[in-house]
C-alpha cells in the first residue's frame, strides 16, 4: 500500500525482478517527500544556521529548530533535551565520555544485557579499561527474554544501557518496567532505540529514561543524523568534549563560558540540511499514524514467521516477536549463502553476525539471517522470500 511512496521501488530491478527489500533494520529507504525537501532545502536554504544576519541563514536556522521541535514533540520531552548527533553510535559515545566517563570510578558497575549492538558494547569496553569499572551481561533466552535481571540489580549498577528492540531476536524490552527497577537503586537508564523510533510510539515520560538515542535514517530520514535525547537536569551538569563555535557565550584566553544545552554540544557547523529535512520524515510517519505502522508491521510479522515456520530445516529466533525483524537459520546453510542466493532473485536480506556477536555466541550460533520488516513490505514480498528459500532448501537436499 505505502510502496508506492518510495521511488527506488520503481527504479531498481535486476534480472528483470523487482526488488523485495527485507533490510530495513540497516537502513530504511526513503520516501519522495523527503527526496524533495533534501533538493528543496539545497535550492532555496542552503546558508550556515545561526551565524548570519541575513534572511537565508535565519530561514535555514529557524529549518533545523523546526527539527528539534518537531523531534521534542514526537518524544513527549522538551526541545532543550535534544541534541542531534551523526547516529546512534555516536549518542551512545556521547554519553559515555561525557555523562559516564565522569560518573564512574574504578569498582563501579555498569550493566548491558547479551543482546546488544556492539555499538552499546565496546564504547563501555573501552571506557572501563580506562578507568577499571566492571561491566555485566543480563542474559538472554532464545524467545528474548532477560533472565534475572533482579538479581543482577542487586549488586547496584551505577549505569544500565539497554535496547529498546533487539536488532537480531525482534524482542521489545519493557523499558517502563525496567526504568523503575534501575530508578529505585539510583541507576542511571540508558536507552538505544534505534529499532524502535519507526514503527513504535515513544514517550520518554512514560518510558522514564535518563538517555534515549537513535538514527534519522532508521525511520525514513536522511543519513548522518541522530537524536539524544538526555534529562535537563542530567544535560546541565555535563560539560561538552568538543569545542568551537556558535557553542559559547563568550571566550577570554583563560576559559569559555558555554552556552546551555542543548547548544553547548553542537560545536562547529552541523550536518543542518540533512537535520532540516528530517522534520519531513517525521510528517511522513505522522501522516500515516504511529499506532497505524505499528498494526502493519505486527500483522505482516505474523504472518511472515507462519510462512517461514513452514519451510523445512528451518528455525525462527525470538519467534513471539512482531516487531518487524525476524532472525532464522537453515540446517546445513551458512547465513551468507543464503542471502547471496536470495539476492539472485532481487531479494534484500542481511547476513551475519549482526553486530552482536555476545549475543550470537549466547544462541550458540555463528551467524544468522535477518528479514526486517517496514510498511513499504507486503505479503507478496513474504510470498517471494518463502517461495526463494524452499528452492534453496530442494536445492540443497
Amino acid at each position: 500500500m505505502y510502496k508506492k511512496d518510495f521511488p527506488i521501488f520503481t527504479n531498481t530491478k535486476l534480472n528483470g525482478s523487482d526488488l523485495v527489500y527485507l533490510d530495513s533494520a540497516a537502513t530504511t529507504q526513503k520516501p519522495q517527500i523527503v527526496i524533495n525537501k533534501l533538493k528543496e532545502f539545497y535550492e532555496n536554504y542552503n546558508a550556515n544556521i545561526y551565524r548570519g544576519i541575513y534572511n537565508l541563514s535565519e530561514e535555514a536556522t529557524a529549518l533545523y529548530e523546526n527539527t528539534r521541535s518537531r523531534v521534542a514533540d514526537f518524544l513527549n520531552v522538551s526541545s532543550s533535551e535534544i541534541i542531534f548527533t551523526k547516529g546512534t553510535t555516536d549518542g551512545i559515545n556521547f554519553i559515555v565520555y561525557t555523562y559516564a566517563k565522569n560518573k564512574l570510578k574504578k569498582g563501579d558497575l555498569v550493566l548491558l544485557t547479551e543482546m546488544e549492538h556492539h555499538s552499546n558494547i565496546v564504547p563501555w569496553q573501552i571506557l572501563s579499561k580506562n578507568i577499571g569499572f566492571n561491566i555485566e551481561y543480563v542474559p538472554v533466552s532464545k524467545e528474548g527474554k532477560l533472565k534475572d535481571l533482579d538479581k543482577f540489580l542487586e549488586f547496584k549498577p551505577k549505569i544500565l544501557s539497554i535496547t529498546h528492540v533487539s536488532n537480531v531476536l525482534g524482542c521489545v524490552n519493557d523499558i517502563s518496567y525496567i526504568s523503575r527497577l534501575a530508578h529505585k537503586i539510583g541507576c542511571t537508564v540508558i536507552v538505544d532505540g534505534a529499532q524502535a523510533v519507526s514503527h513504535m510510539k515513544i514517550d520518554i515520560k512514560s518510558l522514564g529514561c535518563d538517555f534515549y538515542v537513535f538514527s534519522a535514517h532508521k525511520m525514513f530520514g536522511p543519513t548522518g543524523v541522530g537524536i539524544l535525547y538526555g534529562k535537563n537536569e542530567i544535560l546541565s551538569e555535563i560539560d561538552p568534549v568538543f569545542g568551537g563555535g556558535e557553542m559559547i557565550s563568550s571566550v577570554t584566553k583563560e576559559f569559555p563560558v558555554f552556552k546551555s544545552s542543548p547548544f553547548k554540544f553542537e560545536p562547529g557547523t552541523q550536518n543542518f540540511a540533512d537535520v532540516s529535512v528530517f522534520s519531513s520524515s517525521i510528517d511522513y510517519i505522522d501522516s500515516i499514524g504511529i499506532g497505524n505502522i505499528s498494526d502493519y508491521i505486527k500483522d505482516l510479522s505474523s504472518y511472515a514467521v507462519k510462512k517461514l515456520k513452514g519451510i523445512k530445516g528451518l528455525h525462527v529466533y525470538g519467534e513471539g516477536n512482531l516487531s518487524g525483524i525476524i532472525s532464522f537459520d537453515i540446517n546445513g546453510l551458512h547465513s551468507h549463502d543464503i542471502a547471496t542466493l536470495l539476492n539472485e532473485n532481487n531479494i534484500a536480506v542481511r547476513a551475519g553476525h549482526h553486530c552482536a556477536q555476545i549475543l550470537m555466541s549466547s544462541l550458540g550460533v555463528s551467524s544468522l539471517t535477518r528479514c526486517s520488516l517496514q510498511i513499504y513490505n507486503d505479503r507478496s514480498d513474504i510470498d517471494k522470500l518463502v517461495y526463494s528459500l524452499d528452492k534453496i532448501v530442494n536445492y540443497f537436499n
